[in-house]
């Protein structure tokens, strides 16, 4: 079984393929190029990676789950994630990419506001398929990160790298929202998933035993990752992932305010509070009111 690669350089992927390193930070990767690619490959990353497959060349799988791309896709992984690859045998790779090490953008705009970039946390069938126009888009922003790594380096280079590789990243952020307009069917499906989801949650003894639901819980239960599942949730209803959570939490709440004698303390326990004031904030919070004096007032 082969060896897990700790990535934590550009130079060491362009070793393993047999590519020039420009920059040893960053680097614009044809794998067209490349002089040797092992059969399978097994990384755990430390650098960011962007890949546009032009062919699927073999299968990628992240975590237990295979990766649900092909040509004119792009997958995406963040430093701490780990992949599989297996080659198609004697199938030569053909894709196009970026990496960067997360030194490279510390302390700048873009290292700022990494983390909003949440598609780098994707995993399992959510590569991002694009259209003819917008591989052009893609390809066109890599060309530009390419030509400032081929130029001399000067006072401007940093500046103007970052500034190319956060206006590819804004791309891809708009492409995604755009794949989540064009499957909305069945995303809706997830949403109706996850109302059920919700309901039967409160309706166990999870709340008890586990306390307040998380994002990561559901998104786990429709096999997705956290932030692809609260990106969507986020696209097709306009509301977040923990305001539906809450929503559904003051709901039950104001039910059994009023259709038991439960004190307040004995709901906010029941609902997964872990302390009775949690309740009692969020509900005066958002009602306007105590849980007593919605009860009260009722």
């Amino acid at each position: 079984m082969e060896e897990w690669i700790k990535l934590d350089s550009v130079d060491q992927y362009n070793k393993i393929f047999g590519l020039e390193t420009l920059h040893p930070m960053v680097a614009v990767i044809d794998l067209s190029q490349a002089t040797q690619w092992p059969e399978h490959l097994r990384i755990n990353y430390g650098i960011y990676a962007l890949f546009l497959k032009e062919t699927k060349c073999g299968d990628i799988t992240y975590g237990r789950q295979p990766y649900d791309y092909g040509e004119g896709t792009i997958v995406c992984f963040a430093p701490g994630q780990a992949t599989a690859v297996d080659m198609l045998k004697d199938t030569r790779p053909k894709a196009h990419g970026l990496l960067f090490h997360p030194d490279f953008i510390r302390g700048t705009m873009l290292g700022q506001e990494i983390k909003k970039y949440s598609f780098f946390s994707y995993e399992t069938r959510e590569a991002l398929h694009l259209s003819e126009s917008e591989r052009d888009t893609i390809m066109d922003c890599l060309q530009k990160i390419d030509a400032e790594l081929r130029h001399n380096i000067d006072k401007h280079s940093r500046r103007l790298i970052t500034a190319n590789i956060g206006l590819l990243l804004d791309y891809c952020m708009r492409f995604y929202e755009r794949q989540f307009t064009t499957r909305e069917l069945p995303n809706k499906d997830i949403i109706v998933r996850f109302e059920r989801l919700l309901d039967e949650y409160f309706d166990s003894k999870a709340p008890q035993e586990i306390g307040l639901p998380t994002v990561k819980y559901f998104a786990e239960k429709v096999c997705l990752s956290p932030n692809y599942f609260g990106d969507m949730i986020r696209k097709q209803t306009g509301v977040t992932v923990s305001e539906h959570i809450q929503k559904k939490l003051i709901a039950r709440a104001k039910e059994l305010l009023l259709s038991t004698s439960k004190s307040m303390s004995e709901i906010a326990y029941s609902l997964g509070f872990q302390y009775p004031q949690h309740m009692s904030r969020m509900f005066k919070r958002v009602v306007g009111c105590t849980p007593n004096e919605f009860r009260l007032r009722e």
